[in-house]
């Protein structure tokens, strides 16, 4: 079984949000970050479905070089593979993020094949939209539940996804390969072990950079962590990178 679990990086519940000098954007120099609540308990269920069914889980998340932390955390926990799409700014609305995950995932899956069960958070804990996963299930053309409070994997390609209601229980009967969103209190999601620590920054972190251009419509390849080198930066956007290109050309001593 293939199982990918998507995550946010998010402001650590409880923190003092300080606004920049401008008013325009957040401080971050002093915020702790984690994984948003939800999504944690999306990976331990994808930790689970494995442990249970065998295959390997990956998570995957769209932000900044820092994000880093929380694929790795993810990876603590027994999450096989991470992979980074990051980003440069805040100005990423559901529609484009939900585009560029899409993206990543139908190239992932041309290179190892299908992930039978995608699990996003019910909604992330700083914006709250319950858009992105929605919009990606449509996108792949899959089907999609949210607010799920139970997963069973029943055979035969068929999940068995629960959620609570207003009128009690309801039961999803559900072809893989499925999206599902995930609600906190599915599970009691576990600590990480000093192995699993010690493990996670062994794991390479793949990358697959949106096309900013494109809106977050095509994407470039997939690099592993090896051929990475720091940071990921952004020299510029259309004609305007041409020099910037050039000038790291020549440091580099290919010009």
């Amino acid at each position: 079984m293939r199982v990918l679990v998507c995550v946010k990086r998010v402001p650590a519940p409880g923190a003092k949000i300080n606004i920049t000098a401008d008013g325009l954007a957040i401080d971050t120099a002093y915020l702790a970050f984690t994984t948003s609540p939800h999504e944690e308990c999306a990976v331990e269920e994808a930790v689970r479905l494995v442990e249970q069914h065998g295959g390997e889980a990956t998570v995957l998340t769209l932000g900044p070089a820092e994000a880093d932390e929380q694929l790795r955390y993810a990876a603590s926990l027994g999450v096989a593979k991470a992979v980074l799409l990051p980003i440069v700014g805040a100005d990423w609305d559901p529609q484009r993020t939900a585009a560029a995950i899409a993206t990543a995932i139908a190239e992932l899956e041309s290179a190892d094949g299908p992930f039978d069960i995608i699990l996003f958070g019910n909604e992330s804990a700083d914006s709250g939209g319950f858009q992105v996963g929605v919009r990606v299930a449509r996108s792949l053309g899959r089907p999609i539940v949210n607010g799920i409070k139970g997963i069973e994997v029943v055979g035969d390609g068929t999940v068995r996804a629960r959620r609570e209601s207003e009128v009690g229980l309801e039961v999803y009967a559900l072809p893989t390969p499925v999206v599902l969103g995930v609600k906190e209190g599915i599970n009691l999601p576990r600590y990480p072990t000093l192995k699993g620590r010690l493990g996670s920054k062994k794991i390479e972190v793949g990358q697959i950079v949106p096309d900013v251009a494109a809106g977050g419509q095509r994407m470039v390849t997939l690099l592993p962590a090896a051929e990475q080198v720091g940071a990921t930066t952004i020299l510029g956007h259309g004609p305007d990178a041409a020099a910037a290109v050039v000038d790291l050309l020549e440091e580099l001593g290919v010009l």
